[in-house]
């Protein structure tokens, strides 16, 4: 079923409620959720527009632009969700890291499991790349906060193993597991409730286009193994390469 103009503003009614329910108790939030809403909605009209227009003139290097877009948005809204304060070296790595991960996972899924022919087939290559970019960013930036937080707050334990003899990656060995675990966690917890809790929203939009159920089940499985191998292997870059970030060539940590 296709949605008309005023069905579709008739789901604006989910955004009054919130706003009267946020007008009552007091919190003052009425601006960020317009802003949201509004952006939403431009961003998602926009985005559709492009689509269109992608889709029935597909090229190679359209595809790689889009794509470059989401995963530079990606990286832009990882950096700004931190919220201590990052070195420049430390926010390249989480670039390159959200750059080479989510891309590698995409790819190797789009054209090697998928064997999607051409491969920058934008039907399939923006729609699952954005997936697999947008889960990616989450892990990251969770990653990131954590590992921030957890040099700042545990600082005097890193000096003391330090000088103790212990090498700057033994030092910060268990800041490192806590950061990467805190950014995969989400992703499993998803995965262990996903088909009894929720239908998720790839399977669930192949449903409503008429895509048979096992089908789309079997796309699912698939997408939600290639964003959890992504979010990992983004992370675990991340983590790798950041910690050393913090410390001098010496091995000291940086005032």
């Amino acid at each position: 079923m296709d949605l008309t103009v005023l069905q579709l503003a008739l789901s604006y009614v989910f955004v009054l409620i919130l706003l009267v329910i946020f007008k009552s108790r007091g919190i003052r939030r009425e601006k960020e959720i317009l802003i949201a809403t509004t952006r939403m909605t431009v961003q998602l009209t926009a985005m559709g527009f492009i689509l269109m227009y992608v889709f029935k003139n597909p090229s190679w290097w359209l595809t790689l632009i889009l794509v470059f877009v989401m995963i530079s948005a990606a990286i832009f809204n990882s950096i700004k969700r931190v919220k201590t304060v990052m070195s420049k070296q430390l926010k390249l790595i989480v670039g390159f890291s959200l750059v080479l991960g989510a891309l590698t996972s995409a790819i190797f899924f789009i054209v090697g499991i998928l064997g999607v022919r051409p491969w920058f087939n934008p039907q399939y290559m923006i729609p699952i790349s954005g997936m697999i970019v947008g889960n990616s960013m989450t892990g990251i930036s969770l990653g990131a906060n954590k590992l921030c937080s957890d040099m700042q707050d545990k600082r005097p334990i890193v000096e003391n193993s330090l000088m103790l003899g212990a090498t700057p990656a033994r030092a910060v060995r268990d800041i490192i597991n806590d950061a990467f675990d805190s950014a995969i966690l989400p992703t499993m917890s998803n995965m262990l409730t996903m088909g009894i809790v929720s239908l998720p929203g790839m399977m669930t939009g192949q449903i409503l286009s008429g895509v048979y159920p096992i089908t789309a089940i079997k796309y699912q499985i698939g997408i939600m193994l290639a964003i959890l191998g992504s979010t990992g292997l983004c992370v675990i870059l991340f983590v790798t390469l950041g910690y050393k970030t913090f410390f001098t060539k010496d091995g000291q940590l940086i005032r």
